[in-house]
């Protein structure tokens, strides 16, 4: 595939693709005779492991250490293991931080439907 092949398929640009190639989020990708990308599955595995920790907001540092780990084989499984259980402690801080703010945006949206309805806005609930 192209890297505009490839960009079209997940939605992103040429330029994250090269950044991410560059910084090592996935390893170099094979080229033509040219010199233009050729992706193959094994790229478009990295792809789409790189989007897919991008997307749960693993930091592109952590994607970079898990990448130098799978390319230097089956004896750093427990160093990818606890690398990924580090990112999905982070991961589970936010969705906590984002439960209680979405619980606070909950409570001023019941405070406006009942001002709606009364025509005054309060912020105590009432007992």
């Amino acid at each position: 595939m192209t890297i505009r092949e490839v960009c079209d398929k997940y939605q992103i640009s040429p330029d994250t693709l090269r950044y991410y190639e560059r910084i090592g989020a996935i390893p170099a990708v094979n080229r033509t005779k040219s010199g233009i990308r050729d992706y193959n599955e094994e790229d478009i595995g990295w792809v789409e492991n790189a989007l897919c920790m991008r997307n749960a907001g693993v930091p592109v540092e952590m994607i970079v250490q898990y990448v130098k780990l799978c390319r230097q084989g089956d004896g750093t499984f427990s160093a990818r293991r606890d690398l990924l259980k580090e990112a999905r402690s982070q991961i589970l801080g936010q969705i906590e931080k984002y439960q209680m703010e979405l619980e606070r945006l909950e409570y001023k949206i019941s405070r406006y439907e009942a001002a709606v309805e009364t025509g005054k806005l309060v912020w105590e609930k009432p007992t």
